[in-house]
């Protein structure tokens, strides 16, 4: 296995990308395995940012994903949601079907302890969805949704419809999920979670959780929020300033704005939560093939190249695009 190849997918510069050969490594792995990828998701939030060069120099160090090989900004190899087959490792794995947090490549080594048997209901087409459904169950246990609440969802990408469609299913909830863009209505309904354009919002909202990744976006949560309001920030910006309107009602309706990132656990969940347990959780939420609206196209790795320009671009309207293997 030492001297044999995989192709992998890299930024070589800001909005380019290309395959590159690279060795599978044995060394410095324990128990390792070789997965086979069958697919791989792409959703556009931090992979957009990746990839058009955005990551601020104060995150690079943060923001490196497992198996990352490169610097930010470029070139570096990136990505998250990888699902496969188990080809070589330990009997009690071969064979299996499992996600991996891995960039976009074809095989790959790593530790035993690094893939996650997907449950038998979970077809490997949807399980591409597990990185998202992760960042919004942890949103989720940050936001706190209450039994009977009113609760927008500002931005119907796949982790704001992710959120909308986990809020929903707290008793008495009342969910709406709202984006400037109106076909996002088709989403909705195949979530059956109620859309609304900004402008027909509901107001005083108990929790509004913005996802958008736009400062309009955010914007229009504190507009939505009542009272005492909780807002929850899951976008992430990269680079640049994020304007916000803070001298309207924030202080008078004493709103709480707060940051959501997948990257920690929340403090009250950390005695008896793990990663390890939140990904299995959030690959067990993906029983529901409603689910599988978020998947919104599908490519050959080997045209990655050449449609990743497509996919990151401004107003391109995807959602999860899958890498098929």
């Amino acid at each position: 296995m030492a001297n044999q190849y995989a192709t992998a997918f890299w930024v070589s510069a800001p909005g380019k990308g290309e395959l590159r050969q690279t060795p599978l490594q044995l060394s410095d792995i324990e128990a390792p395995v070789e997965v086979k990828a069958h697919y791989s998701g792409i959703s556009r939030g931090t992979e957009s940012l990746v990839f058009n060069g955005c990551v601020p120099a104060s995150e690079h160090a943060r923001m490196r994903a497992p198996f990352q090989e490169g610097d930010f900004p470029a070139p570096v190899k990136y990505g998250y949601s990888s699902v496969g087959e188990v080809v070589a490792g330990p009997a009690a794995l071969k064979g299996k079907k499992v996600f991996c947090l891995h960039p976009h490549q074809d095989r790959y080594v790593v530790p035993a302890s690094a893939v996650h048997e997907l449950p038998t209901n979970i077809p490997l087409e949807r399980a591409v969805l597990t990185a998202n459904m992760e960042t919004a169950l942890n949103g989720i246990w940050d936001a706190k949704p209450l039994p009977g609440e009113r609760i927008s969802v500002i931005g119907a990408g796949v982790v704001g419809a992710l959120m909308a469609y986990l809020c929903q299913r707290v008793i008495g909830t009342d969910v709406q999920l709202v984006d400037i863009d109106p076909k996002r209505q088709t989403l909705a309904e195949a979530l059956d979670i109620p859309f609304a354009l900004p402008g027909d919002a509901h107001p005083d909202q108990d929790l509004v959780i913005h996802a958008s990744g736009q400062s309009e976006g955010l914007n229009t949560a504190l507009s939505l929020a009542g009272v005492e309001g909780r807002i929850i920030e899951i976008s992430w910006y990269g680079e640049g300033n994020v304007p916000v309107s803070l001298g309207g009602a924030f202080h008078s309706q004493r709103l709480t704005l707060r940051a959501s990132q997948v990257g920690r656990l929340p403090t009250d969940q950390q005695p008896r939560w793990d990663f390890e347990r939140r990904l299995m959780l959030a690959l067990r939420l993906l029983s529901d093939p409603a689910l599988d609206a978020l998947i919104s196209g599908e490519s050959d790795f080997a045209d990655l190249p050449h449609v990743a320009a497509d996919i990151f671009a401004s107003g391109s309207g995807v959602l999860c695009h899958r890498i098929r293997y």
